[in-house]
C-alpha cells in the first residue's frame, strides 16, 4: 500500500512538472535556441528546463513550511538579516539547476565515454541489485537502500573537507555565515559544489540509480538539509535526533573552534563532530557524534580573529581559491623546507 500510494505520488509530480516543462521549452527555451543558433543543444536544454522547473518548486515548499518555523521559534534573533542575502543567491544558483547544467554540459560526455570504455573491456556498473535480489522490486526499499548508500558517502566526503586544510578552505565559504538560516545550506564554493557533485553522480551511475531516483533524491536531501540549517529550536526527541540529522545536531557542527577546525575542547577529536549529512548513524558509527554539548556561536574562527573571507557572492568565491592556493603551496614546498 505505501509503496504504491509513494510511486503514484511521484508519477503525479512527475506528470505536472513534464507538463509545464514543455509548455517553459517550447514557449521560451526552444525560440532563444533557435535565435542563437544552438539548436544542436536542444536535448540538453530540455533536461535543463525540468531541473529549473523541479528546483524552483523545492525551493517554494522549502520556503513556505521552513520561514514559519522559523518566525515561530526562532533560536537566534537577528538585528540586520542583510547578512542572509548572499544566501538566497547561492540557494537559486545551486537549486535552479545552473550547476547542474554546467555539470552536464562538461562532465556528462565524460562519464558516457568511461561507461563505454567500461563496457568494451567487460567491466559493468556495480548495480546493486545485482547483490540484494529482490529488494528493489519495491520502489520505496529499493529508493531507502541508495539513499542509505549515498548518504554514507557523502559522510565520508564531508569528513574529508574537514581533514584536509587545502580542502577545507574551500568548504570554510559554507562555514563561514555567522547566521545560520534555511537558506544557507547551499553556501558553497562553486568548485567544492562541482566536485561533490561530480563524486555522487559517479557513484550513482555505478550502483544503478536510474535519472528519476536521482532527481528524487537530490531534491529530498536538499530539503532535509534546508531544515538542518534553520534558525529555529525544534527538536526532534532522543530517539528522533538518532534517526534523522536535525537542526541542534548540525548547528553543533557549525559551532566555532568545537564542531569543526581544531577542537579546543577535545583535542583527540582534532576534525570536529557531526559530519552526518542526512542521517546520523554514521557519526555513531566512527566516533564523531556528538548529542550533548550546549549550543555554541557559529562560523569560523579566523574570520571571527579578524581574517576577511567577503560579504559578497564574488567575493566569497575568490577568497576561498586564494586561501586553497596558499595551502596547497605549502603542501607542495614542505618536502623542499624538511629537506633543507
Amino acid at each position: 500500500m505505501i509503496a504504491a500510494w509513494f510511486d503514484g505520488l511521484w508519477q503525479n509530480f512527475f506528470a505536472l512538472i513534464g507538463e509545464a516543462q514543455t509548455w517553459l521549452f517550447v514557449t521560451l527555451v526552444q525560440p532563444a535556441l533557435y535565435r542563437l543558433n544552438m539548436m544542436s543543444y536542444a536535448d540538453q536544454a530540455y533536461d535543463a528546463t525540468f531541473w529549473f522547473l523541479a528546483g524552483a518548486a523545492q525551493i517554494a515548499v522549502v520556503w513556505a513550511l521552513l520561514r514559519p518555523l522559523e518566525a515561530w521559534r526562532p533560536l537566534e534573533r537577528w538585528p540586520d538579516h542583510k547578512v542572509v542575502r548572499v544566501d538566497v543567491l547561492y540557494t537559486l544558483i545551486s537549486r535552479l539547476g545552473l550547476i547542474g547544467l554546467v555539470f552536464f554540459f562538461t562532465v556528462q560526455p565524460l562519464f558516457d565515454a568511461l561507461q563505454a570504455w567500461l563496457q568494451l573491456h567487460g567491466l559493468f556498473n556495480l548495480n546493486l541489485d545485482q547483490y540484494i535480489p529482490g529488494a528493489f522490486d519495491h520502489p520505496v526499499i529499493g529508493f531507502i537502500v541508495y539513499f542509505i548508500v549515498l548518504d554514507f558517502a557523502g559522510y565520508w566526503y564531508h569528513r574529508w573537507q574537514h581533514q584536509f586544510q587545502w580542502w577545507w578552505e574551500l568548504h570554510a565559504v559554507h562555514h563561514s555565515q555567522r547566521r545560520l538560516s534555511l537558506w544557507a545550506d547551499d553556501r558553497n564554493h562553486l568548485l567544492d559544489t562541482f566536485l561533490f557533485q561530480s563524486y555522487l553522480a559517479t557513484l550513482a551511475l555505478l550502483i544503478g540509480v536510474e535519472p528519476h531516483q536521482f532527481v528524487l533524491l537530490t531534491l529530498l536531501s536538499g530539503a532535509l538539509q534546508s531544515l538542518q540549517h534553520a534558525n529555529t529550536r525544534i527538536g526532534f526527541g532522543w530517539l528522533g535526533e538518532r534517526l534523522l540529522v536535525s537542526p541542534r545536531f548540525h548547528r553543533l557542527h557549525h559551532a566555532i573552534g568545537y564542531g569543526h577546525e581544531l577542537n579546543h575542547h577535545n583535542r583527540a577529536r582534532i576534525y570536529g563532530c557531526n559530519f552526518g549529512v542526512l542521517l546520523p548513524w554514521w557519526d555513531i558509527l566512527f566516533g564523531s557524534a556528538d548529542f550533548d554539548t550546549p549550543l555554541q556561536p557559529t562560523g569560523v574562527r579566523a574570520e571571527v580573529e579578524g581574517e576577511n573571507y567577503g560579504r559578497g557572492f564574488w567575493a566569497q568565491q575568490w577568497r576561498g581559491l586564494a586561501r586553497m592556493g596558499r595551502q596547497l603551496r605549502r603542501v607542495l614546498h614542505r618536502p623542499a623546507a624538511a629537506g633543507g
